[in-house]
């Protein structure tokens, strides 16, 4: 395996998720304003960059909001891949067996922050300890057991694995959905897994658009 293949996957940390979700996370963006946390939570949400998005980090860019809540919020990138990685090469990275094991999977920035620790979302047929559900659609799965059942054919119907995420300290993605940095509507499993990746912004920003 390449030096940068493993520097990619030894960290697939999956396990960290709690931990990672609990901290008061690193801003994504910077913003001015100061605006209290919302009551309500915009987990489950597609945030779509708009033409007022200042961090060029973020340009053209769907996030898919895993957490949200008065502490912070927490996303992941959908439409940022990377390149595609052997199966089994990922597996032996974090310690699990790849005999048998086959094919090559797409691999996804998340997000700047922690751009080595791995996160799988996939579709809400599929459920194990670590499993958290984001909306009744998606969820994300922190245990590193679900590549096993992936490689065996025994995983969800689909998923996106990604490394690194986005975050925001308090009250921070109110002030950039203040500031219109953010358009925002409901999480479809189409954008997030079915769409060309090329395409999800423009599809996502239009039915943004097409929102009263």
């Amino acid at each position: 395996m390449k030096r940068t293949d493993r520097i990619l996957t030894r960290r697939l940390a999956l396990n960290l998720l709690p931990l990672l979700v609990s901290s008061v996370i690193t801003t994504a963006s910077r913003a001015t304003p100061e605006i209290a946390p919302s009551a309500a939570s915009f987990a489950g949400q597609l945030l779509i960059a708009t033409p007022a998005m200042s961090d060029p980090r973020f340009a053209e860019t769907v996030i898919l909001l895993v957490r949200h809540d008065a502490t912070g919020a927490m996303g992941i990138a959908v439409n940022r891949p990377v390149g595609w990685r052997l199966f089994a090469a990922l597996m032996r990275a974090i310690g699990q067996d790849a005999t048998g094991v086959t094919g090559q999977v797409r691999v996804f920035a998340g997000g700047p922050v922690q751009a080595d620790v791995g996160f799988i979302l996939h579709t809400e047929d599929y459920h194990r300890s670590g499993t958290i559900d984001i909306d009744g659609k998606i969820a994300m799965t922190s245990s590193p057991e679900i590549l096993q059942d992936m490689a065996h054919r025994r995983g969800p119907a689909q998923s996106l694995i990604a490394f690194g995420y986005a975050g925001w300290g308090p009250g921070q993605l109110e002030s950039e959905l203040a500031l219109r940095a953010w358009a925002m509507i409901p999480d479809d499993p189409r954008l997030v897994f079915d769409e060309d990746r090329a395409d999800v912004w423009n599809a996502a920003s239009q039915r943004a658009g097409s929102q009263p």
